[in-house]
């Protein structure tokens, strides 16, 4: 099958999303199917090999120059060329270029505008391009943001398309009220564009489909699947020092901080062995005050030595990372719908603790490995985190429930599985049968009700 994949680059660091596009694609190219993965906006970085096409369209620079000067929307195409090129919006993501949304509120409407927004050369660059590609039999857009850019695509190839949510909710939180009601007033009516609408939990399905005003006959819920090569606990852990781990962006909404908090109760209230909080992760520049912030309060609670922050990893640094933990936590302040990282701990064998929120209580629920305390909860972290270090039987369960459980449910090979189904359906005409619940959902056998 032929198959066309937009997704958006994340400006220059590690994002969960490209992580997920690019699994897939890749995993659908080793069965024999013919995919095309195009980035929007900048390239897209993963830490595995990537199969995404070397060309970007609706190049970042592009996009923000004739977003905010009107000249650029008329400049000839082999002009754009030099500031198009890949090489060119690396450069320039990597000086500092941010995707939060505080500043991206005109921009996100114009390209929810599609023909009539202000980004009309960009579209026409990309409909050109693909009459000479040939028509693909689905077409799968990675991001409910481009939704778009749906209609002039399915007009010019008569095909089905999907599109991807995964945490765009969000994003329009955070837009000023006056771009977030514009936004959601144009994602609405583009809903009736699209065939099917993927997502990776149950939760987020409900989320989603009451704030677009999906109907329940085009969502369908295939949970998220990972690259597991690789991915497997240490052949031997280090019994010395207790190590907790943190591995995701380090910004407030991902819950460092309250992490560090629980750390601190831990350390000061309760008789255990000696520890250490292992930090890694993507530093954006308006989040290294958070950092030091963080710092600063280890350093004041006489911490300071017990805390070490490694940055960004590449793979093989990550598998590594993962495997000497005892416990695993990205404590996060709001209604995630992915948790990939928690995914890969679990995988490498350790168990781990997240708030009751968002698509974590799905996860666990699947696989039995980790514990759930109450999100915002300090000491309840702390609880659930002393009760995986001080109960050997506990974690020895969760241990192996968690790698069982990731291998059995949460692969990218399963995912395809999934995703396939949906495109079957979608090509040969038929119905979707979802009702909000998917095609095929980890807990189709096991696990409790809705």
């Amino acid at each position: 099958m032929k198959i066309l994949y937009l997704t958006a680059g994340a400006a220059g660091m590690y994002c969960g999303s490209c992580f997920l596009d690019n699994a897939l694609a890749a995993e659908l190219m080793s069965r024999g199917h013919d995919v095309i993965l195009v980035p929007l906006y900048t390239p897209t970085l993963t830490d595995e090999r990537n199969v995404s096409q070397p060309r970007v369209f609706f190049g970042g620079i592009s996009v923000y120059l004739e977003q905010h000067l009107p000249f650029f929307r008329k400049t000839p195409w082999f002009i754009d060329r030099f500031w198009d090129s890949a090489r060119v919006i690396r450069l320039f993501s990597g000086r500092g270029i941010s995707p939060n949304p505080e500043n991206l509120g005109a921009l996100t409407v114009s390209m929810l505008k599609g023909r009539n927004g202000h980004q009309r050369k960009e579209l026409d660059k990309l409909l050109h391009w693909l009459k000479s590609e040939g028509a693909p039999e689905i077409v799968h857009f990675q991001n409910s943001l481009l939704i778009g850019l749906v209609p002039p695509i399915k007009e010019l190839l008569d095909r089905p398309v999907c599109v991807t949510l995964q945490g765009e909710d969000y994003f329009l939180e955070r837009l000023a009220e006056r771009y977030r009601h514009d936004a959601l007033e144009l994602m609405r009516a583009g809903v009736s564009s699209v065939d099917a609408f993927v997502v990776y939990s149950d939760f987020y399905a409900a989320r989603m489909a009451n704030l677009l005003n999906i109907p329940d006959r085009k969502m369908f819920v295939s949970p998220m699947g990972i690259n597991l090569t690789g991915l497997q606990p240490a052949a031997v852990r280090n019994h010395g020092v207790r190590r907790i781990g943190y591995l995701a962006r380090v910004a407030p909404e991902k819950g460092l901080h309250l992490l560090c908090e629980a750390y601190r109760i831990l350390r000061q209230h309760h008789h255990l062995p000696l520890m250490r909080l292992e930090v890694a992760g993507y530093l954006a520049r308006e989040h290294q005050s958070y950092l030091a912030q963080i710092q600063r309060d280890m350093k004041s609670w006489g911490l300071a030595p017990e805390f070490h922050y490694h940055g960004v990893l590449d793979r093989g640094e990550k598998i590594r990372f993962l495997q000497q933990l005892d416990v695993f936590s990205v404590p996060v302040v709001f209604e995630d719908p992915k948790g990939l990282p928690v995914l890969e701990a679990m995988a490498c064998g350790v168990p781990v603790v997240q708030p009751k929120l968002g698509g974590f209580p799905e996860i666990l629920a699947t696989t039995s490995g980790g514990l759930l305390f109450h999100p915002g909860s300090a000491a309840d972290l702390a609880q659930g985190i002393r009760s995986v270090l001080m109960d050997g039987d506990l974690a020895s369960s969760l241990q192996s429930n968690a790698v069982e459980g990731v291998q059995r449910h949460y692969g990218a090979a399963k995912m395809a599985e999934r995703t396939m189904a949906l495109y079957e359906g979608l090509r040969s005409g038929r119905a979707m049968q979802t009702s909000g619940v998917g095609l095929a959902s980890p807990r189709d056998s096991q696990g409790p009700p809705r």
